[in-house]
C-alpha cells in the first residue's frame, strides 16, 4: 500500500531545488575526481546552437585551418567545407581530424 505524505508546496519547490543542486555537485565532482578537460560555456554554445564541432574545437585549440590541415593531413578545402556544412567527411577523415584536435570522433559528429 502506498503511503502519502502532504506538504506545503513551497516546501515541495525547495526540497525538489535542493535535490536538483546536489545532482549537479556530484555532477561536478566526478568531474573534478576524472580530471577531464573542461570546455568553456561559449564553445558549447556555440555547438549547441548548431555551429560546426570541427570549427568550435578549431577555435578552442587555436588553430587556423591550414594549421589543422597541417596537422590532421586532411586537405584545408575538405576542412572549410566540413566546417561550412557543404560537406561530413568520411570516418577515416573525422579520425585524422579527431585526433589533430585531441578529442574523439564523437565529439565532431
Amino acid at each position: 500500500m502506498n503511503e502519502m505524505i502532504t506538504i506545503p508546496r513551497a516546501e515541495y519547490d525547495r526540497l525538489r531545488e535542493a535535490a536538483e543542486d546536489l545532482a549537479d555537485l556530484q555532477i561536478y565532482e566526478r568531474a573534478i575526481a576524472a580530471k577531464e578537460e573542461s570546455i568553456p560555456s561559449e564553445f558549447v554554445n556555440r555547438m549547441i546552437d548548431g555551429e560546426s564541432p570541427v570549427r568550435v574545437f578549431r577555435d578552442f585549440r587555436g588553430m587556423t585551418q591550414m594549421a589543422l590541415a597541417k596537422a590532421s593531413g586532411v586537405n584545408r578545402v575538405q576542412i572549410a567545407d566540413i566546417e561550412a556544412g557543404r560537406g561530413k567527411g568520411s570516418v577515416e577523415t573525422l579520425r585524422k581530424l579527431a585526433e589533430a584536435l585531441r578529442v574523439t570522433i564523437d565529439d565532431l559528429v
